[in-house]
């Protein structure tokens, strides 16, 4: 089954983006469980978390529906100690929300080297703030997003993720998010039939379906290989509407919260429902 939803608003508490994403005929949701433009968070009250959970039986959201995004201002590879040590006491605080809320996943772009340091070296500073992170909870899998390239962003290859999930001690609780419009910005062809079915051949041999626990639907705005990160509504970028047709089609791409983050809010509703009615 496709769990399709969108990336929708927690304004006025945490519990809201249920509501939200019920309002839009979403069958999964993303979500920041914070400000993401902040560092710090006021604790949830036991109020959200259980009315979080209340809404969600409620309307049918279950663990493995729902896939929250944590802060941009977080980066997990930075190369300098102190930014470093910030960055990864932030993301135990999200990972430590989800296991809260029992969400049992949460995304994140993996860092950035900052041009100070190697991508290996950066890959494993990521790695090990992962192995802390996990250290720190349990139940919550620490997601992976393939990034664009653009700027010193690690993670626009197959082969950065797997190196990274090779460093992960608990590689059970590891996995990945595959962004298309990302993907494609990356040199990975979404766009034709061959391109397509390359791109999941090389996903399947480098990093492996299991690891797949979600997926980030947005046309591109930018070219094929362009590394410039610029979400464009469904059918109207690059990828075109062929692209989001196959993905609907594809058996392999089952029971993963599959998340709109396309910029036109007003079209989710539209969006999710023309989805639906391609996946049949």
């Amino acid at each position: 089954m496709k769990y399709i939803g969108a990336h929708v608003s927690a304004a006025g508490g945490v519990e809201n983006a249920a509501v939200n994403a019920h309002k839009i005929g979403a069958k999964g949701f993303g979500l920041f469980t914070k400000n993401q433009r902040q560092w710090k968070a006021k604790p949830l009250s036991d109020k959200n978390i259980k009315k979080f959970n209340e809404y969600c039986e409620k309307y049918g959201y279950k663990k493995g529906t729902i896939l929250p995004h944590d802060s941009y201002l977080i980066n997990l590879g930075h190369p300098e100690k102190e930014k470093l040590t910030k960055s990864r006491n932030a993301f135990n605080v999200e990972m430590q929300r989800c296991e809260q809320l029992g969400i049992d996943r949460l995304n994140f772009h993996p860092g950035s080297h900052l041009r100070k340091i190697s991508e290996d070296e950066c890959i494993k500073i990521i790695a090990e703030s992962i192995n802390l992170a996990l250290s720190h909870t349990k139940g919550v899998t620490a997601v992976i997003e393939n990034t664009a390239g653009q700027g010193s962003n690690l993670g626009y290859s197959f082969e950065h993720l797997r190196k990274i999930i090779d460093l992960v001690d608990d590689q059970s609780r590891v996995g990945v998010c595959i962004d298309t419009c990302h993907g494609f910005a990356a040199g990975y062809d979404f766009a034709t039939d061959e391109g397509y079915e390359k791109t999941w051949d090389e996903f399947e041999k480098v990093i492996g379906f299991s690891y797949l626990k979600g997926m980030h639907l947005n046309d591109a705005l930018k070219e094929l290989g362009s590394k410039v990160d610029r979400h464009a509504s469904l059918g109207k970028g690059m990828l075109g509407e062929s692209a989001f047709k196959r993905i609907m089609k594809d058996k392999r791409l089952e029971d993963i919260p599959m998340i709109l983050e396309t910029p036109d809010n007003t079209l989710w509703e539209k969006e999710i429902k023309w989805l639906y009615s391609i996946a049949k």
